[in-house]
């Protein structure tokens, strides 16, 4: 095993090296990135273009770190789609410290295999060749066939099963920099308010996750790479064409956000596809490890049920919404945007005051009125009250109408923030109006927005 490591100059960190999986659709390069990994990340399923969308993840090995990216199947002659994905390949090679070229050894070699051989030679990018699906010896003798790649000794593995893992992770971390667990790593800056004070604290609270979703096709990876400023998703004019939940950390003059591309989400009646099951749990997941949800709405379509529902899901979630009115650019008439806007004002009134964004995510037109309101919503979501005036607020609260039977909040305090968390001591159980007038007066005054609170009850005697 190699002791290299990444350089590390006064002011900056450490780069995690760039482990790129390649091959044909259908050889195992998502099972292979799960194993690596050690957690099941990416969509599996025995059928080839599952994974169409570049995946990655902090890998980790012997106290060795480096970031690994799985990508869809590269294929030499396919449809516009699969041409799609073959670009986010290349572009991912392009970036790579290491390309894993995986083959399926009981298969052989393919003419697939020797035209992306070929352009990988005149990549000028270190290969190793990974023999997958070699489960038990004589499938691990079948690897000595790759070797027609010209691409070196071809690392015999079984990505199902585990089998060799730990030696293809030797050779893997041999040929990289790697990053060891107790090197430093980059200090990353929070935003700066007009004020010159922080927005937040990244030593206290990982950079917000922006998650956006939204029905099919409604341009939501469109609008992922608006925001992103790369082709990162696959964006192609067909419903159900990201497969999983995609993440991205963005340095923005305000600070780090992580924008998370999901996959559509329909009604589960309608879902009759297993990767397309999992592609709608993935989603779901991103909505609950959101920090803020953009909710990307046809503006052609207007507000469909299914809106209403996913508008539903994530104000459970508890996160902040942003209701993105995409392609509006297509609708000229003024009567018309004006009905549309009504109707989403009056279909997803149970979200409270969350704002309404008109954009065009293909031309860009509109996207810059996010920023603002990603940042108010990120400031207001890691709030901290001081507890002396929430019990100002409380007290004028229970003064100005008392909750009668001699029910009253004794003191309360902010226990957590993300999103902000008030708990009320009080003498005895309050009724549930009460409460949301509580929590009514809190927003009001501290003027937290459409940002979700919690109000937690404990009992307790004077």
């Amino acid at each position: 095993m190699s002791d290299q490591h990444t350089s590390i100059d006064d002011n900056a960190g450490p780069v995690l090296a760039n482990v790129v999986i390649v091959g044909r659709p259908n050889v195992g390069k998502s099972t292979l990135f799960n194993r690596i990994i050690g957690e099941q990340v990416a969509i599996v399923e025995d059928r080839p273009g599952i994974t169409r969308d570049r995946k990655e993840a902090e890998a980790e090995w012997l106290g060795n770190r480096f970031n690994l990216v799985d990508t869809g199947g590269w294929s030499p002659d396919g449809d516009a789609l699969e041409e799609k994905v073959s670009r986010q390949v290349e572009a991912a090679v392009r970036q790579a410290d290491l390309v894993l070229f995986v083959v399926d050894a009981s298969v052989g070699i393919t003419d697939d295999e020797m035209v992306i051989g070929n352009w990988l030679r005149k990549a000028a990018v270190p290969i190793l060749v990974v023999a997958n699906k070699a489960d038990n010896d004589r499938r691990e003798s079948d690897r000595w066939e790759f070797l027609a790649l010209g691409l070196g000794d071809p690392h015999a593995v079984s990505a199902l099963h585990g089998r060799r893992a730990g030696d293809l992770l030797d050779e893997i971390v041999a040929r990289i920099p790697v990053v060891r667990d107790d090197d430093p790593v980059e200090p990353i800056e929070p935003g700066i308010d007009a004020d010159g004070k922080p927005l937040w604290n990244p030593k206290d609270v990982a950079p917000p996750r922006v998650a956006i979703v939204g029905r099919p096709n409604v341009g939501k990876s469109t609008l992922f790479n608006r925001l992103v400023g790369e082709d990162r998703s696959v964006v192609h004019d067909m419903a159900g064409t990201t497969r999983d939940a995609i993440d991205t950390l963005v340095e923005t003059p305000d600070g780090p956000i992580v924008f998370v591309d999901t996959a559509g989400m329909r009604k589960r009646g309608k879902i009759d596809d297993s990767a397309e099951y999992y592609s709608m749990v993935r989603a779901l997941r991103a909505i609950d490890d959101a920090d803020i949800a953009l909710l990307v709405i046809d503006a052609t379509e207007g507000v469909t049920g299914q809106d209403q529902r996913l508008a539903e899901r994530v104000d459970a979630s508890g996160c902040p919404i942003v209701i993105m009115l995409n392609k509006w650019e297509l609708i000229d008439d003024a009567e018309h945007r004006l009905e549309i806007q009504a109707e989403v004002q009056r279909k997803l009134s149970f979200v409270g005051e969350a704002p309404i964004v008109k954009i065009s995510a293909l031309t860009g037109k509109g996207v810059h009125k996010l920023r603002p309101l990603l940042q108010d919503a990120i400031t207001q979501y890691h709030r901290r009250v001081p507890t002396r005036d929430v019990n100002k607020v409380i007290a004028a609260a229970q003064q100005k109408q008392p909750a009668g039977h001699g029910l009253k909040v004794l003191y309360a305090v902010q226990g957590a923030t993300d999103p902000p968390t008030f708990t009320l001591f009080v003498n005895r159980e309050l009724p549930p109006t009460y409460l949301r007038y509580l929590e009514r007066s809190i927003r009001e005054a501290f003027d937290f927005g459409n940002t979700p609170l919690k109000l937690r009850v404990r009992k307790r005697t004077e």
